[in-house]
């Protein structure tokens, strides 16, 4: 398995495993909706990561960089399709695009996270991240979301 940075080429393998994902089923995601997004990040140079095991897309990590919060990277998501899960692939994922954030200049990565995904909470927890606040209906109606940070500075 590789990691290796996304392309267009990619777009449709990344919208079919963001489609299969139960995850994203709360958000209303839509294939033409996952489209547009993934058009939006490359036409703004977002870093986009995939995991291809044998030329199948099989994780995607997607990071937005921004000035505000203190020259922040936003980690916009991660997502390894079920069959690959527990195997480290989300570990490396989120290594690398840490390790490019650094590089890049920013001070720490932030993200929203569903509070009810618990699973997802103690991977961000076993790596660094901690718990800033709860943000009910942020995102969409009823569906509440917890804020996470890491920080780099000294």
């Amino acid at each position: 398995m590789r990691i290796v940075r996304a392309s267009r080429k990619h777009i449709g393998p990344i919208v079919k495993l963001m489609l299969a994902s139960p995850l994203l089923r709360p958000y209303g995601a839509t294939a033409r909706g996952v489209r547009a997004g993934l058009s939006r990040g490359f036409r703004e140079r977002e870093t986009l990561l995939v995991a291809v095991d044998d030329d199948v897309v099989v994780g995607l990590a997607w990071f937005i960089r921004t000035p505000v919060l203190d020259r922040a990277m936003y980690l916009q998501l991660l997502l390894v399709a079920e069959s690959h899960q527990s195997l480290g692939l989300g570990a490396r994922l989120l290594a690398r695009g840490e390790r490019q954030a650094r590089e890049s200049g920013c001070r720490h990565m932030i993200f929203l996270v569903t509070k009810s995904n618990r699973r997802a909470r103690a991977f961000y927890e076993r790596h660094g991240y901690r718990l800033v606040g709860d943000l009910p209906g942020f995102v969409r109606p009823r569906i509440n979301e917890t804020l996470y940070l890491k920080n780099w500075r000294t």
